[in-house]
């Protein structure tokens, strides 16, 4: 069921290029908006940067491991976050991406709009995007069949066949969501399952559900849309083929870190290595979330990354008076 929801809402204003903020964040998702809530209540000049607000968590039918929320939409969940970063009247912008951080007298963030914005520290909290298969058809059957976000396209399969490919949490959870409108799901998986165990019992229970493990998808197959997949089953190395409308990519997430390459220091994952703190290899740009190398990508532990960067970077500034 769609809640409509408004999250521009209460913006009291937008951040502004003629001024140079305490803090500027760069993400609108849990630990991006955890860091402006704790920022302002430090009393710091703080404003967000963002392309979408809301980040993953809005592709997310239920959250179930939020404390306090035994059960909420990812819109519900953002929706209270930005409610609460809203009655402290954060300034916000969106709809664009940052281009590059030059790290001068001040922080300047210039983004795709060929505008700059200056801040004496930055938090990026820029989060990830879904990892490709890498498999022929990948991308000429995109938007044709081959997607990313069982949420958001899931219902243009009702009553079709469709496929799941990983074995994560993300991908039973779409699998079980897809289970409910589509006539059949297939999870596809090149191992065993990484999941939780409540969760895939509840997927053992679907009646139109077929799991593949030890199974590896060769080729996305179609002519004018996506009509199946080629697989390989890897044990017997028997090679067959899977109909389908529609194939739901769920296998993981890449840092959004690219554009901060050539100025922080990655580690072998593009992922921003930061210290304990969330401080990063330059004075006065940190980072929280699941751009970072911290383990265990959850909304809980982003929020609390945010919380800890927005501390560590008032005792920053604490150091420039």
């Amino acid at each position: 069921m769609s809640l409509n929801i408004n999250l521009n809402k209460a913006i009291s204003e937008k951040v502004t290029t003629d001024k140079i903020y305490d803090l500027l964040i760069i993400g609108g998702g849990p630990a991006g908006l955890n860091a402006a809530l704790y920022a302002k209540r430090k009393g710091l000049e703080v404003g967000i940067i963002s392309k979408d607000l809301g980040g993953q968590v809005m592709d997310t039918s239920s959250v179930e491991n939020y404390l306090g929320f035994p059960s909420i939409t990812g819109e519900g969940l953002m929706q209270n976050f930005k409610d609460h970063v809203n009655e402290l009247k954060v300034p916000y912008i969106e709809y664009v991406d940052v281009k590059e951080i030059k790290d001068n007298e001040f922080k300047e963030i210039v983004t795709d709009d060929s505008k700059i914005y200056k801040s004496k520290a930055i938090i990026l909290a820029t989060g990830s995007k879904p990892r490709k298969l890498g498999v022929p058809g990948e991308i000429e059957f995109s938007n044709k069949g081959v997607c990313y976000c069982a949420i958001c396209d899931g219902p243009l399969f009702a009553d079709e066949e469709v496929i799941v490919a990983g074995g994560g949490n993300s991908a039973v959870e779409a699998a079980l969501d897809l289970s409910k409108i589509a006539a059949k799901v297939t999870l596809v998986h090149r191992s065993s399952f990484r999941a939780d165990k409540i969760l895939i019992d509840q997927l053992l229970k679907k009646e139109n559900v077929e799991i593949k493990l030890a199974t590896d998808i060769l080729e996305i197959v179609g002519e004018k849309f996506m009509t199946g997949i080629k697989a390989r089953d890897k044990e017997s190395s028997e090679e067959f083929m899977i109909s389908a409308a529609g194939l739901f990519v769920e296998i993981g997430y890449l840092p959004n870190s690219e554009q901060f390459s050539s100025l922080l220091e990655l580690n072998d994952k593009k992922e921003i290595v930061v210290d304990r703190h969330g401080k990063t290899n330059i004075d006065g740009i940190f980072a929280a979330g699941d751009v970072t190398d911290t383990p265990y990508k959850q909304i809980i532990m982003a929020t609390g990354d945010g919380a800890k960067c927005a501390l560590a970077v008032n005792d920053y500034l604490n150091t420039l008076k």
